[in-house]
């Protein structure tokens, strides 16, 4: 008798926990040692997507199909990679935020937290699911401003573990929980939840329709859903080379197998059954310093002291300094071969989510608010 499909993902879910630990090892705290060997196949796995296929002019149907087709292990495999980098270098929350003058970062990016639970309408004691958690540091934030408790979900093992840890660390542990799962099938009941939010993670889904369904339904009738969506703008032109080169090297430094356009993400909202409430390009406000300031490189666009230590690293001879150092560390084995060109990956990915912005081609701040509609009640004269 063939496995389940309940069986077969259990033994996924096995496999990857067994590989985690050998990448990571068995410790919560973030590493620079990795298991060289791990590291590797870790890379192996991820950049085969990309390798001899940055080229836009030479994507195919049928390169966009694999990646796609293997979004879990790509998504999984890219914050293997790039989980303690982000933490080292952005902090716990992996999200872009506003901002205004004088503001600290981490000011910001809770405000920016605080504004989605806000217009969720996100109550005290309400049971909420965060697709695509990270390590907990938007679960922690909304649910200590909204006194709500939320379950975090996410594919990858090394994230779920810090981010138990966090919430332990924090005190937390009573108000917020995290579950391995995939977010094209997830592993909840129907009607489990008052409220539903996702920042900047279900652009990883392969499908748009695919993970909002999903959503919509573990969502109790009535239930909210609120998302930060990565996406293409009307000006974008996928017959343009320029405009698919900066989509295509997005794509590759942030671990997204296909980003789409915003229509596409709010024909798929409708579909999957909700009625939409809100939906706006948070990116397009007038705001003190656009969202792209700290990965821009550009100190012109420094607001505060705040801004100092970010903004220097992406300048030119920041990234100079970069190179030079993780550079060494591979030399003398401190860091397993291949830390460089994933970190020159994730500039590369910079330097077009500024273009992308600039010519108003991206977003990475659509906000979407919809809603699943309550059950009708029928004439119990009828």
């Amino acid at each position: 008798m063939a496995p389940s499909a309940a069986a077969l993902q259990e033994e996924d879910f096995a496999r990857d926990h067994a590989f985690s630990q050998a990448l990571h090892g068995k410790t919560t705290s973030a590493r620079t040692r990795k298991d060289h060997d791990a590291q590797k196949f870790a890379m192996d796995e991820y950049f085969k997507h990309w390798d001899n296929k940055l080229n836009a002019d030479d994507e195919t149907d049928d390169v966009r199909k694999s990646r796609r087709d293997e979004y879990a292990t790509l998504t999984q495999q890219y914050y293997n990679l790039v989980t303690d980098i982000y933490e080292y270098g952005w902090g716990h929350s992996f999200h872009f935020c506003r901002f205004r003058k004088g503001e600290s970062f981490s000011q910001a990016m809770a405000r920016h937290e605080h504004y989605l639970a806000l217009k969720m309408g996100i109550q005290e004691g309400s049971q909420v699911l965060d697709v695509g958690c990270g390590v907990g540091g938007p679960a922690r934030e909304i649910a200590t401003f909204s006194g709500a408790n939320i379950t975090g979900l996410n594919n990858n093992d090394y994230q779920i573990e810090r981010a138990i840890h966090y919430a332990k660390k924090e005190g937390m542990d009573k108000q917020l929980s995290f579950v391995k799962g995939d977010f094209m099938h997830i592993s909840f009941p129907s009607n489990s939840f008052d409220a539903v939010y996702s920042i900047e993670a279900t652009v990883h889904a392969p499908s748009l329709q695919g993970v909002y369904s999903e959503i919509f339904r573990v969502l109790k009738p009535g239930g909210v859903f609120g998302v930060y969506e990565w996406l293409m703008t009307d000006a974008y032109d996928n017959a343009n080379p320029t405009h698919r080169q900066i989509r295509l090297d997005i794509e590759q430094g942030d671990g997204i197998a296909n980003m789409e356009k915003i229509e596409v993400a709010l024909a798929a909202v409708k579909a999957a059954g909700f009625e939409l409430e809100l939906h706006e390009n948070l990116a397009e406000r007038t705001d003190d310093a656009p969202w792209y300031k700290l990965i821009s490189g550009d100190l012109k666009l420094m607001k505060s002291i705040w801004d100092i230590p970010t903004l220097a690293r992406m300048t030119y001879p920041g990234r100079f300094m970069m190179r030079r150092f993780l550079g060494t560390l591979e030399t003398v084995g401190i860091a397993p071969k291949g830390t460089l060109k994933v970190a020159e990956s994730l500039v590369v990915a910079a330097d077009a989510l500024v273009a992308g912005a600039q010519q108003k081609l991206f977003t990475p701040m659509y906000l979407i608010v919809a809603r699943k509609p309550k059950a009708k009640i029928l004439d119990s004269c009828s």
